[in-house]
């Protein structure tokens, strides 16, 4: 008896853990991190992934009007549970060229990636360039990003291991070929010191930009006042408005603009030598007098009221606004806006130039298409990239608005376009590319925007304000 209850016991106790295992439920799994959140914004609707994933083709289907990328994604049939997915994150405006062209590159890419689908992700500028490198440091990486150029950035990044090198992928699908050395000057690092022109190809670009004049065509011939094509004459301008109590320039000390104006001012006194030992660190004395023309003559911009002292406060879509609503006449800005301007249609004639009386502007290849060194769909990457320097894409962004690197230019009708166009084309030909300021040094944008702010404001001389932007850049070179 005692044998047999301590038997059915034992059959009993093993029933109950063998029930309780049933029922325990699936451990959820760990979730990766998540990423920081664009502020409000949606794919464009033409691109909006599918809801549920489909099986992967063995072979990618045609593309429409242009050439299937060279190297298709991974080709084995997969069930629903894992089709694969392309993180793609960048900060271009859909109203603007690029963003229009990379929306159009979504669609071909899903039409060309049956099963395959898109998580994208619309950033700003500024979230990208707080972030990036804890984003590229972590399992939260997408698989394809846009990053900002130059050794602070994309250089820090190639330093630390976070960028996949793409030198060899670039020559099998011919982008070597596409990007002209010029453009790739802005690709390449050096992956032991971060040093932007050689090295290996961590980025590609598929446009150009620069930095312009834009200026309102009807306040100037509502006054009376010339459209300036000197340095003279943009003065002249400047204190024409003035004396009309309209603040000349629109500008944003919040963000790039101010430093732009500050840099492209001390371009105005420089040459190729000065431009190539600044951004490469080979050293520069920044109280000789380029620097310190630029700061001088910022300082003086701001006191004359040639820009707003509210503009300290400002960012560069303020900046962009008071000129679209016709608060200000004159606009130092870049490429990036002029999309964005020709969406918009603005009810004034407005028109743009070359920076009046500077032989070196600011201005480069485009930023970067960077694949994380974690991406799990490099190949997908690959592919996107390759759209992106299609023929009819590259077309597409000229028409736009856009300064593509491989576009029929035959194609490209718009007149304001082809204008821009050539522009961008006298300034590569005649050697006026100067890059930007914030380049040499990583972390020096906000370094250059907190010490513009306190130049604009007043709480730093230009000396002062010249030794406070030294420092971090002597650093670098010291190290």
């Amino acid at each position: 008896m005692s044998k047999m209850f301590r038997l059915f016991s034992l059959v009993l106790i093993a029933v109950m853990l063998i029930g309780l295992g049933a029922c325990q439920s699936a451990p959820t799994p760990t979730q990766a991190p998540a990423a920081p959140q664009p502020s409000a914004t949606t794919a464009p609707a033409a691109v909006q992934p599918a809801a549920t994933a489909t099986t992967a083709p063995a072979q990618p289907a045609a593309a429409t009007a242009t050439t299937a990328p060279t190297q298709p994604a991974a080709a084995t049939a997969t069930t629903a549970s894992q089709a694969r997915v392309l993180n793609l994150w960048y900060y271009e405006p859909p109203d603007g060229a690029l963003g229009k062209a990379w929306a159009a590159a979504q669609t071909q890419f899903l039409a060309t990636h049956p099963g395959v689908t898109i998580h994208f992700e619309l950033h700003t500028f500024e979230q990208i360039q707080q972030t990036s490198q804890m984003v590229l440091n972590s399992s939260s990486a997408p698989d394809l990003i846009e990053i900002n150029k130059g050794a602070g950035n994309a250089g820090t990044f190639a330093v630390d291991g976070l960028l996949t090198d793409m030198t060899a992928e670039a020559t099998k699908r011919g982008w070597d070929k596409i990007l002209s050395p010029s453009i790739q000057t802005t690709c390449r690092y050096d992956p032991k010191t971060g040093i932007m022109g050689s090295g290996n190809l961590y980025g590609v670009t598929d446009y150009g930009e620069f930095v312009m004049l834009y200026f309102n065509q009807d306040m100037f011939t509502k006054y009376g006042i010339k459209v300036p094509t000197t340095v003279d004459e943009l003065y002249a301008a400047a204190d024409a408005f003035l004396a009309k109590s309209i603040t000349p320039f629109a500008t944003g000390g919040a963000e790039y603009p101010a430093q732009q104006i500050f840099y492209m001012l001390a371009l105005s006194k420089a040459d190729r030598t000065f431009v190539t030992n600044y951004q490469l660190l080979k050293g520069i004395d920044f109280h000789g007098p380029e620097f310190t023309y630029g700061a001088t003559e910022m300082a003086t911009w701001v006191q004359k009221g040639y820009v707003s002292k509210n503009a300290v406060s400002m960012k560069a879509q303020d900046m962009q606004n008071d000129f679209e609503a016709g608060k200000n006449p004159m606009l130092m800005g870049g490429s990036w806006l002029f999309g964005g301007f020709q969406t918009a249609k603005l009810p004034f004639k407005w028109d743009m130039e070359l920076w009046p009386g500077n032989k070196i502007s600011l201005g480069s290849g485009g930023n970067l298409w960077a694949i994380p060194a974690g991406s799990k769909n490099k190949d997908l990457a690959y592919d996107f990239i390759d759209i992106t320097l299609s023929k009819d894409k590259q077309t597409l962004m000229g028409n736009s608005g856009g300064l593509p690197i491989n576009a029929d230019t035959t194609k490209i009708t718009d007149p304001q376009t082809q204008k821009l166009n050539q522009l961008f084309a006298q300034l590569v030909a005649t050697d006026g590319i100067g890059f930007y300021p914030d380049w040499p040094v990583a972390g020096y944008y906000q370094d250059l925007v907190s010490a513009t702010q306190e130049l604009m404001n007043g709480t730093k001389t230009p000396s002062a304000f010249l030794d406070e932007i030294a420092a971090p850049y002597n650093a670098a070179i010291k190290k």
